[in-house]
């Protein structure tokens, strides 16, 4: 019995770890933060923006006028439109090129080659964009303080552009927590940022030499990115005013397929994590030690159910284990509401919060079809049509 019972305290507090983890971050961050604010003149580095679309394209004119808005001049817009009806699309700029695979390419990396591939000129950067998305004016010119400070990669801010349910709220206000953790801590604790699929940038050289010899197959492309970037023991800046507006989830089965295919990664890649975490501690590399230790980190909704039945076991068998769970829980909300706060969350996501239980049930779901997640969709179907100007003047 007593084997069971250390065996069971050691669960706890590697469950309960993943609470704490963001108190620890926040304290070394006073001491490792360094502040990136110069920037460098307008249109000093030639940009490549590649916008992936596949099998929808009504969301293209809206992302592409954002990129032509932009207040930056030195870049080439590259739109492939993956086993989409292109028919009627003509962006009428010599700064917009339109590329239709003759094969169904279905994979982020494969769109991201082809355009590679049929490049006019031989770009200094590219930067990753969404159908889904639209980019603020300075977004190019806040990556710039980025690359003139020599880093290689650098991820960006992807923000609500819709906050118009319940569950776009929730999604949004689980963003802003990751958003917080696993990009603004980690990296001002001298680690690296964690990619986030889009509003993400790289010297193109390099984006080339880390994907080049792989085949990435589903979702997931940006934790295999993540993790040959770390191998190579670089560190992935966050700009966190280069900003992306990005769809969030406003439905419910639009909801749990995406988390499906989350998930599945998640259970795809975070062995991956465990070895970089190792591999940091035995070379005493903090770059790679902290990002394994968050890349290895379960989905936010199973660490919470998992804590639930370590709470409800000590309460009955290991009461000396409830100053643990409640120190722990008290870090958690605390870096949760201070996570909302510094990104200015509106109002609309803080009401939202009574939906929680829901919102886990429905990420349960999710779980049950994550095996299967990328039978049942390859991409995340896109509903919401707006301008920046809208989402600027909505008060939520």
């Amino acid at each position: 019995m007593k084997i069971l019972a250390i065996i069971s305290v050691i669960v706890q507090l590697i469950i309960g770890f993943n609470l704490v983890l963001p108190v620890f971050l926040l304290l070394v961050q006073f001491v490792k933060r360094k502040v990136y604010n110069k920037k460098s003149s307008i249109d000093k580095y030639d940009y490549a923006i590649i916008v992936t679309a596949y099998q929808q394209t009504t969301l293209l004119p809206g992302v592409v006028k954002s990129i032509l808005n932009l207040n930056y001049n030195n870049y080439i817009v590259y739109v492939v439109a993956d086993n989409c009806d292109i028919t009627g699309l003509n962006f009428n700029s010599d700064k917009v090129i339109l590329l239709k695979p003759e094969e169904i390419l279905a994979g982020n990396t494969k769109s991201h080659f082809y355009a590679i591939e049929r490049f006019i000129r031989p770009h200094q950067l590219l930067t990753i964009i969404d159908s889904d998305n639209l980019v603020d004016t300075e977004y190019l010119n806040e990556l710039n303080v980025f690359f003139d400070a020599n880093f290689l990669a650098v991820q960006g801010v992807r923000k609500a552009k819709n906050l118009n349910t319940s569950y776009a709220c929730l999604d949004e206000a689980g963003d802003i927590y990751y958003r917080f953790i696993d990009r603004k801590l980690l990296f001002d604790s001298g680690s690296s940022a964690s990619l986030a699929g889009s509003g993400m940038a790289f010297k193109t050289s390099f984006y080339i030499e880390c994907l080049d010899e792989l085949l990435i197959e589903g979702a997931g492309f940006d934790k295999v990115l993540q993790m040959e970037i770390l191998n190579r023991n670089r560190r992935i800046a966050f700009a966190e005013k280069a900003i992306v507006y990005d769809e969030k989830t406003s439905k419910s089965q639009q909801l749990v397929k995406q988390r499906a295919r989350w998930i599945n990664t998640w259970f795809k890649h975070a062995g991956k994590g465990v070895q970089l975490v190792f591999k940091g501690l035995l070379t005493l590399n903090w770059n790679q030690l902290l990002c394994g230790l968050v890349f290895s980190r379960p989905p936010l909704f199973i660490i919470a159910g998992l804590s639930m039945v370590s709470i409800l076991i000590a309460i009955l068998y290991q009461p000396q284990m409830l100053f643990f769970w409640g120190t722990a829980l008290i870090c958690f909300f605390s870096v949760f509401i201070l996570s909302l706060n510094y990104f200015n969350a509106p109002k609309v996501i803080y009401k939202a919060l009574t939906k929680v239980p829901v919102f886990m049930l429905l990420q349960v779901l999710s779980l049950l079809k994550a095996k299967r997640a990328n039978e049942i969709s390859t991409a995340t179907v896109h509903y919401h049509d707006s301008s920046i100007e809208e989402i600027n003047a909505k008060k939520y």
